[in-house]
């Protein structure tokens, strides 16, 4: 068998010859063809869903010296499924004074952000549910879904707590948007595209190793800081911390409703760690991927997967911040860090250097300013030591 036949985009164009063939008209395949593609995607998401939940279980559990799920099923790989079965029959309970509309809309709505996100992530080369030339704008407007759905959620309970955890949702999603985006739209400003297919595409240089993260370290340090906020992930769980006084904007969702939000979580944390992975570490791209087309799906999920386990990581290992803490390290070093480095790569590439030169001159400003953002942060902190401050406490307004 010839590997370079290993095409999956191959699947779609025998599909659509076999419904031309049928005689449907091209209005009606389109239909058909996006229908589909809906379906697939569905059930890719939920079955994903599982084997990230038992995933992060093991690696928690390995990184605290634990066993992890290890009693139903081999490996414990039906645990996941007995947890569903438990979330389906639990009871589906609805505050008395709750705005049900609103409230039951909430849950879905979360799912629903991070299904159309996996619309615009590449598995391959052309294998994307939709290749539109503002893929990256798409991902900023539609992750704004994500918070109104958490604060939908806290304000429709009718609890004060929850309601408080809904205005945090907004505080540092918000917050930690501005970083997010200023690093998504550096390899934007040096691949000259939108198209998420066409930012994995820019990547393929050195046999399919010149990414971006290799040029632009801080700027793929400042996403993934920022992707660890924008997913709820520790050490920025705030939001639905087991350490603060209830769990969040989704205390009173119980049974299925829960689980929705409880799906949404790793979903939108696989999401994050994919476009991380397209934009910064080439997505598809890999050393013959050129003569081995289906290759492509393997370097996606391979560094989806890497970038989920360090998240992972981070989240079995690190304390949680304070509410204070985390906002002032957002406001008072990500966004003037990503800024600064925005602005940099900016002039750089109006320069007109040579794409050698080029590259060598985004690497040293990207280390430099990651370095100098150290040393002040370091001072910062000794000073507030020496004064007898708590690290980044926050300040009384003077009257």
């Amino acid at each position: 068998m010839d590997l370079s036949q290993l095409d999956l985009r191959l699947i779609g164009v025998w599909f659509n010859n076999m419904l031309a063939g049928a005689g449907l008209a091209p209005g009606i395949i389109s239909l058909i063809n996006w229908v589909v593609g809906a379906l697939l995607l569905l059930i890719f998401a939920l079955t994903l869903a599982i084997a990230l939940i038992w995933i992060e279980r093991k690696l928690a559990a390995r990184l605290q010296d634990r066993l992890g799920p290890n009693r139903v099923g081999p490996y414990g790989l039906l645990q996941m499924v007995a947890d569903v079965l438990k979330l389906l029959t639990k009871e589906d309970i609805t505050p008395l004074e709750a705005d049900r509309v609103t409230y039951n809309l909430a849950p879905a709505l979360a799912v629903f952000q991070v299904m159309m996100a996996m619309a615009v992530i590449p598995f391959a080369n052309g294998v994307i549910g939709a290749d539109v030339n503002i893929g990256v704008l798409y991902l900023m407007a539609i992750g704004s879904v994500g918070a109104m759905a958490a604060l939908m959620a806290g304000w429709s309970s009718n609890n004060k707590y929850a309601l408080v955890g809904g205005f945090r949702v907004v505080a540092q999603l918000l917050s930690y948007e501005i970083p997010l985006v200023m690093a998504m739209l550096i390899p934007v400003l040096v691949a000259g595209t939108m198209r998420m297919n066409g930012l994995a595409e820019a990547q393929g240089g050195w046999f399919g190793l010149g990414w971006y993260v290799w040029t632009l370290p801080t700027a793929f340090l400042i996403f993934f800081i920022a992707a660890l906020a924008e997913g709820e992930r520790a050490p920025f769980d705030l939001l639905e911390a087991e350490s603060e006084i209830v769990a969040g904007f989704n205390i009173e969702y119980s049974g299925m409703k829960f689980a929705w939000f409880y799906l949404a979580f790793f979903l939108n944390s696989w999401v994050l760690a994919a476009v991380g992975a397209t934009i910064f570490l080439g997505g598809w791209q890999g050393p013959f991927v050129a003569q081995i087309p289906a290759l492509g799906v393997i370097y996606f999920i391979a560094k989806t997967l890497l970038l989920f386990f360090i998240q992972a990581w981070v989240r079995a290992t690190f304390p949680r911040l304070r509410i204070d803490q985390m906002m002032s390290f957002c406001w008072k070093v990500l966004v003037p860090m990503a800024l600064l480095l925005f602005i940099a790569v900016a002039v750089t590439l109006k320069l007109g250097l040579p794409q050698p030169v080029q590259g060598v001159a985004l690497l040293g400003l990207n280390l430099v300013i990651l370095l100098a953002t150290l040393a002040l942060v370091s001072r910062a902190q000794k000073r507030s030591v020496g004064a007898g401050k708590r690290a980044f406490a926050p300040e009384l307004p003077r009257l």
